[in-house]
């Protein structure tokens, strides 16, 4: 029973993948941004739903106001094209982003999950909230 427990242990350890992104589309690059929700053109922050673009990242990023406390970044660079052949995705309905190159769809509040078979999410920033301020980072 011991030894059946610590092979399977040692199967764990070896089976869990990297956290790495393995996007090889885009570049990884320092993303650093500062929010602030008390900032008039941030106002559609303050709802539940809301959402703004800032510059940043690839092609721009997006913020995404999930839930009461819980906010979603997002750089608008197409996940699954190289960032020199499509211009940024656009939010389209406020629920998903759409890539102008081919209309591949990220849902915002599934973590940029693919909606039309693309093999990669949406790149996913972390965000840092702080009282009215808001720090996008890298993971």
């Amino acid at each position: 029973m011991q030894k059946a427990i610590i092979v399977i242990l040692f199967l764990g350890l070896f089976s869990c993948g990297s956290s790495n992104d393995s996007n090889n589309f885009l570049p990884n690059i320092p993303v650093n941004e500062t929010v602030f929700l008390n900032n008039p053109s941030n106002n559609d922050l303050l709802s539940v739903g809301g959402w703004v673009t800032i510059p940043g990242g690839i092609k721009g990023i997006v913020i995404y106001h999930v839930t009461i406390d819980n906010y979603l970044a997002y750089d608008l660079a197409c996940p699954h094209k190289s960032p020199s052949e499509c211009d940024a995705m656009i939010v389209e309905d406020g629920l998903n982003m759409e890539c102008p190159c081919d209309g591949s769809k990220f849902a915002l509040a599934l973590g940029g999950a693919p909606q039309s078979g693309t093999p990669f999410p949406a790149r996913q920033y972390r965000v840092i909230s702080e009282g009215n301020t808001l720090i996008i980072v890298n993971f």
